[in-house]
């Protein structure tokens, strides 16, 4: 069988450049090459070592699914989203106030509800199943997710409530909360993260009152599905829905980063969605992807008891809005307990301009490392997580730069 070696160089910042508090935790290893010391490669993938996971208040059993590291587990339940004036509840506050002040119901109340504090553990039916995505997706992956066994995991996205959501009487609501995915270790990414769910259901009679001579327009069709439109949907109610869901997003965007604001819309696909959607702005000369979107699958609202309805969805990340808006160079710095940090986004209003000043002059310290694999269920994954398990925050990159397989 053959031998496969990696190497790979680890970046880190320098203490004073995050949280003080943070401290290197040593584990034991064993000499494997001569270059380098080695652990197995399902360390990182690993649960706490007992039979169950204690979690929220209740208890799951493990099973050969179960991969949520201590790491990870300990960032359950922090909820930054609604710690008062942390840059995340400060977008969250922003999208917030922007949907209940331009959006109201026929008593004058907000037309969207707000869920900021739903638990993280969902259903593997949740989290995929309800979503219509696949079996055999990409998506599903244990490489890719945090289960906590082959029924429960931490959600990969806010979309876990969409269906209940829905199921539950709502037609317009917004779901925000703490996601986890396992991912490469650099600025932009990190295994937790923070997202915004957007939903919005129309009636016949709600998407064509304002139409002229609308009263024979009808929803839904026995046609085809093509690139633009799903085969129940008419045509009519695709455009009308599509447009609604754009000049929403246009202006919200608008609100947040300033009239004149330029954007385009890029065709994608979501399982749970189509026609679907990225949405790019230009900010600073530069165009970002900030959210994906797209007309909701019929066939989820239906299973979710809204068969007379049509409606559209939108997931947007706080820390991608929030790195743009504030100039924050580095995702792991939302995490950070340091006064300096924290104090730069407390201001009268929510609204208030802020620029990111850097913490520290210091420059990074870069590790090269090498390893034998010990097997072959390795993910790059699982060795993201073993690092983040070590060196936490401190970590900021980590670049696989060359790879060689023995031919024994």
């Amino acid at each position: 069988m053959a031998m496969l070696w990696k190497f790979m160089r680890v970046a880190k910042y320098s203490k004073t450049a995050l949280s003080p508090k943070v401290k290197i935790r040593g584990i034991s290893t064993h000499s494997r090459h001569s270059s380098s010391k080695s652990v197995p490669s399902d360390f990182a993938a690993s649960a706490p070592c007992s039979n169950t996971v204690e979690l929220l208040g209740k208890s799951y059993p493990q099973d050969d699914y179960s991969n949520v590291t201590e790491k990870i587990l300990s960032k359950v339940g922090k909820n930054l989203h609604n710690r008062k004036h942390h840059p995340l509840w400060l977008m969250k506050e922003q999208v917030k106030e922007h949907f209940y002040k331009h959006y109201l119901g026929r008593r004058g109340t907000p037309l969207f509800s707000v869920y900021d504090s739903l638990s993280p553990v969902v259903t593997v039916q949740q989290n995929f199943d309800s979503l219509l995505i696949p079996q055999n997706h990409a998506s599903r992956r244990k490489e890719d997710n945090y289960y906590l066994n082959r029924d429960h995991m931490l959600r990969a996205h806010t979309s876990a409530h969409q269906w209940d959501l829905i199921h539950s009487g709502l037609d317009a609501f917004l779901a925000v909360g703490d996601v986890y995915r396992r991912d490469t270790i650099d600025n932009t990414h990190y295994p937790v993260f923070h997202q915004m769910e957007g939903v919005r259901l129309f009636s016949c009679h709600e998407l064509f009152s304002s139409i002229k001579d609308g009263e024979g327009l009808q929803l839904f069709e026995q046609g085809h599905r093509t690139a633009h439109k799903q085969e129940c949907h008419t045509m009519e109610a695709v455009r009308l829905v599509e447009f609604n869901l754009k000049q929403v997003l246009t202006k919200l965007m608008s609100h947040i980063f300033g009239d004149g604001l330029q954007v385009r819309w890029v065709d994608c696909y979501f399982p749970f969605t189509h026609p679907s959607f990225e949405m790019e702005i230009n900010f600073q000369g530069e165009w970002m992807e900030v959210l994906g979107c797209g007309v909701m699958e019929q066939q989820l609202v239906n299973s979710a008891g809204a068969q007379d309805k049509i409606g559209w969805a939108f997931g947007l990340g706080l820390e991608r809005l929030a790195m743009i808006l504030y100039d924050i160079p580095d995702i792991r710095l939302f995490w950070s307990e340091d006064e300096r940090f924290l104090k730069q986004f407390i201001g009268p209003h929510i609204w208030q301009k802020i620029k990111f000043q850097p913490l520290s002059r210091y420059p990074p310290l870069i590790n090269d490392i090498s390893f034998w694999l010990p097997s072959e269920t390795y993910s790059q994954n699982d060795f993201y997580d073993l690092v983040r398990s070590i060196g936490g925050d401190l970590i900021e990159k980590v670049v696989l730069l060359d790879e060689f397989a023995h031919p024994k």
